[in-house]
């Protein structure tokens, strides 16, 4: 598993992207060192087909950096370009391997890299610029484009975006390596700020975090890339100032788990009715939950202001289980088996 972080140029502690190795049958995680010394690898992803990793460089002036990944979790450098756009906080890669999204935070905007058979990028050829601002003066003066989601098929890319309470929808044109817009964008209530969203593995259902409402919403998906919206759920049943951030659905579909900043839960949600039902709210351990995976078994949180790690291990029921002692990671953000 590679860990990313912010370093100190963001205010972090960390010092580039770490390795760890995993036992996949205690879940037990083993620091390796760190393995790139890169400025606030804050997002990694992995091609889908070849040995590459890709970070966002979350700098005023964005970049993102590609790495040859080795059987021992070592990193080679493939090289970096800039993003256009500043603070680059997410990227993802299309299901066919042949490009590359990405989100500029500060930027508001949404760049495309094109990626050759072996998976290195080449020079953008896209840049879109979101447009516009929310309710909140503070955190939604203008756009924020926080999360590209690819679609499959027919299905269009979701770009996420806090700052203008939308979720855009683009076709890309491969041959150009550019999106086209799908009108009309989705909008949340004002003043939700939309942070991430995932699929459902039956492709009919999506949920989005609410960064600035504490909420999760509950969406159904058409066979054309709509999205409608079926309700609103609390992210969490905890007093105080909650801050969601990531989320993912289990293989199996039956439960969407939320982590939630500020009063350090994992909420689990079951998935059977129209929309989602709290089950259990677990407490991390930590405040600042910024991001986890869910791998077989077990589930890994990623707590940002308290520079560790902390192992889950899932009951059947569904709920995280606290195992061993916490990893300690400095200001880790994102972990990618």
């Amino acid at each position: 598993m590679h860990i990313g972080g912010y370093t100190a140029s963001s205010g972090g502690r960390a010092t580039g992207i770490v390795a760890v190795r995993r036992d996949p049958a205690t879940g037990e995680l083993t620091p390796l060192g760190t393995v790139a010394q890169t400025a606030s690898p804050s997002f990694l992803v992995r091609h889908p087909s070849q040995p590459v990793l890709y970070a966002v460089n979350e700098l005023p002036a964005g970049e993102i950096s590609a790495w040859r990944v080795d059987g021992d979790g070592a990193l080679s450098a493939l090289g970096s370009l800039p993003t256009g756009g500043a603070d680059p906080c997410h990227l993802a890669v299309a299901a066919d391997g042949g490009h590359l999204f990405v989100a500029n935070y500060g930027g508001g905007s949404v760049a495309v890299f094109p990626l050759d058979p072996d998976g290195v990028p080449g020079a953008r050829t896209d840049l879109v610029r979101h447009q516009g601002h929310g309710a909140d003066p503070e955190r939604q003066e203008q756009a924020h484009a926080h999360m590209v989601a690819p679609g499959t098929g027919p299905q269009p890319l979701f770009a996420v975006d806090l700052g203008t309470d939308s979720i855009y929808r683009y076709d890309l044109d491969v041959a150009a390596g550019r999106l086209v817009p799908r009108e009309p964008r989705v909008r949340t209530a004002p003043g939700t700020g939309p942070r991430h969203l995932v699929r459902h593995p039956d492709g009919r259902r999506c949920y989005v975090t609410g960064e600035l409402d504490g909420s999760v919403l509950a969406y159904e998906v058409t066979d054309d890339g709509a999205l409608h919206q079926r309700g609103r759920v609390d992210a969490s049943g905890r007093a105080g100032h909650v801050q969601p951030s990531e989320l993912a659905v289990g293989a199996d579909g039956r439960f969407l788990y939320v982590a939630n900043r500020g009063v350090g839960t994992i909420a689990v949600f079951a998935l059977g009715s129209e929309l989602p039902e709290l089950v259990d709210e677990v407490s991390t351990g930590g405040e600042w939950p910024r991001h986890f995976v869910l791998v077989g078994e077990h589930l890994y949180v990623a707590d940002e202001r308290a520079d560790m790690v902390r192992t889950f291990r899932l009951d059947e029921t569904g709920v995280p289980v606290a195992v061993g002692e916490p990893l300690e990671i400095a200001s880790p953000t994102c972990l990618l088996p």
